[in-house]
């Protein structure tokens, strides 16, 4: 377990804890206005919302307790073959761990398993740490977003063929 964490899936009791996270990170990066994933209905059930077909959630545990997550999906409005990772969000105590990296390729070998040939991702300006990430995991910058998130105060894609 590199750091002392633990990646592993979200069960049912994770949802207020997720949540809490979302709202408490978001914020901080100037993400908490209208068109930002804050707003999105699934944030206070994850669990159920990533039960569904070709989707999965994962939470870095420290000491007992969630401290961040994320997890794939389909793209919504996107091609079959196109997951999203989504709601990727890192309390400061899991920043510079290694938990980032570790999440992130617990992610795409979800994306692999459930078939997904490319991974697309929003974000915005000001997550620098964040990009830097994407970058070093082999995702490409994009001019324009993909499919039909909603979210459309996101101002930086990428995308990943897997």
């Amino acid at each position: 377990m590199p750091s002392g964490f633990l990646i592993r899936p979200i069960t049912p009791e994770d949802n207020p804890a997720v949540a809490a996270i979302i709202r408490t990170v978001m914020p901080e990066f100037g993400a908490d206005g209208p068109g930002f994933a804050i707003h999105d209905p699934e944030v206070d059930t994850m669990y159920q919302a990533y039960a569904q077909p070709r989707s999965s959630y994962f939470v870095v545990e420290r000491d007992g307790r969630v401290i961040g997550g994320a997890g794939i999906a389909p793209l919504e409005g996107g091609e079959a073959d196109v997951c999203e990772l989504r709601k990727m969000y890192f309390l400061p105590e899991a920043r510079g761990i290694g938990a980032g990296t570790a999440m992130m390729q617990r992610c795409l070998d979800a994306a692999r398993g459930h078939g997904f040939a490319r991974c697309y991702l929003e974000t915005l300006t000001g997550m620098d740490e964040a990009q830097a990430l994407y970058l070093r995991s082999g995702f490409k910058a994009l001019c324009a977003p993909l499919g039909g998130t909603g979210h459309f105060s996101c101002d930086r894609f990428f995308l990943r063929e897997l």
